[in-house]
């Protein structure tokens, strides 16, 4: 059953009087500082930070919650949301997302904003445990966030308006469908139906699908279209657009396409969010201003993936690899059933439609237009290697390599990858009609 939004702007006094009593649980007190600026990049700083604490592995140097997509971007929305609330709360110049917050006039931004975000993400971080290693690399990137900061009573200020942000986050969000959800994808038998596909042949998130949205009404408020009948020209030509370019023995493919192919394999949650630090960079954007630029994109996205696993569940079609493989009983003559045909890449765990890396890229993008207002602006994603970077003038730029690029993955048919980069763009436009408004 789809679980609604449970916010209201009438009850946002609530929020703020949870915050406050939670404050004394979950304050930390902050260390000595030594400079005298008061910084201007810490929504950058805490942004770089939590995209590494919510995605790095366990084992990895620093260490990380291992958080894979979908579920790193709705962490990060936490985390994003709580500075928003943080920094808005100082400024008082858009409305709130839960609440307002009682800031003293003179409260560091960069405080609140490093105590936010702090708070959120050692919230998350599973256990009382304070050795935690997670929880030890937290602590030290707070002191070295309130380091940069002037002591006295503008910082303390902050801490107590980031710390009561932080507090109604994470009581707002404590049964949000995120823990203690074990809902798995039907396995299917009859053609178009999805069923685990080996390597590696797992069966996961489903119960992404059910997490309470951001700003979303109710998980299921975006439905996608229908994947075309197995019978249907449209799917027809789908079928034979990856059979040909998306399979690892493909020799059709170019160059170009295998260097896209290549990119669009790769996660796309830190490099993405580290090309809008650079813009933010760039437009020298104000703490206020990048709170709200990061509030849109992680809302959007956050809930462009919700109702993405919404729609998988809904739909549970089958992937390319196994619609070609058992092309003989789709009752399509036009497809020709190649039972060795393996796709580039091994697939994710979860069914086809719609395409939930187009979702997150089409979320990400179409809130940064809504932001800044214009499709025009230059930025460069830069993943890890083998991919190399690719670089844009455009939003929907990237939106259209997306849609091709998880073709030449051989993870989607292109009805799918479409299907992803329309809700993400519908979820990016409710957020930004929703969310984040200035005052009157």
């Amino acid at each position: 059953m789809a679980q609604p939004r449970q916010r209201s702007r009438s009850r946002a006094w609530l929020a703020t009087l949870v915050a406050l009593a939670l404050l004394g649980a979950t304050a930390v007190v902050p260390v000595a500082s030594v400079t005298a600026a008061e910084p201007t990049d810490m929504v950058l700083e805490w942004n770089a930070n939590a995209v590494s604490v919510i995605g790095s592995a366990a084992a990895a140097t620093p260490p990380g919650l291992g958080q894979p997509p979908p579920l790193a971007p709705i962490h990060l929305a936490m985390v994003q949301g709580a500075i928003y609330d943080a920094v808005n709360s100082i400024t008082r110049t858009h409305q709130p997302y839960l609440g307002w917050i009682a800031a003293p006039t003179g409260a560091s931004q960069a405080a609140a904003v490093a105590t936010a975000a702090h708070h959120v993400l050692y919230g998350l971080v599973p256990g009382t445990d304070p050795t935690h290693p997670v929880k030890v690399r937290l602590d030290e990137l707070y002191a070295v966030s309130l380091g940069k900061i002037t002591d006295g009573q503008a910082e303390s200020d902050g801490v107590a308006v980031g710390a009561a942000a932080a507090a109604a986050m994470l009581a707002n969000r404590s049964t949000d469908g995120r823990t203690n959800n074990t809902r798995t994808f039907p396995i299917g038998t009859q053609p178009g139906e999805w069923r685990p596909v080996s390597p590696p042949g797992t069966n996961v998130f489903s119960w992404i699908g059910e997490v309470r949205p951001f700003s979303l009404d109710h998980q299921s408020q975006l439905r996608v279209p229908a994947p075309p009948a197995l019978t249907s020209d449209e799917y027809t030509a789908d079928f034979n657009e990856v059979k040909a370019i998306g399979g690892q023995a493909a020799g059709s493919r170019t160059e170009a396409q295998q260097l896209l192919a290549t990119f669009s394999v790769q996660n796309p949650f830190p490099f993405a969010n580290r090309a809008f630090r650079e813009i933010a960079t760039a437009k020298n954007l104000s703490t206020a201003q990048q709170a709200r630029l990061f509030a849109m994109t992680s809302f959007s996205t956050a809930d462009a993936l919700i109702s993405c696993w919404n729609n998988k569940h809904f739909y549970n079609s089958w992937r390319p690899q196994t619609a070609i493989r058992l092309a003989a009983d789709d009752g399509n003559p036009a497809t020709i059933a190649d039972p060795a045909w393996t796709s580039q890449f091994p697939n994710p765990g979860y069914p086809d439609n719609p395409s939930g890396y187009n979702c997150f890229a089409a979320g990400m993008m179409s809130a940064g237009r809504a932001y800044f207002g214009t499709d025009f602006v230059s930025f460069t994603l830069k993943p890890p290697a083998p991919a190399v970077d690719r670089s844009y003038t455009r939003f929907t730029d990237y939106i259209r390599d997306a849609i091709d690029g998880r073709i030449l993955t051989g993870f989607h048919f292109r009805h799918a990858d479409v299907n992803g980069a329309w809700l993400g763009k519908k979820a990016a436009q409710w957020v930004a009609k929703h969310e984040f408004q200035p005052l009157p």
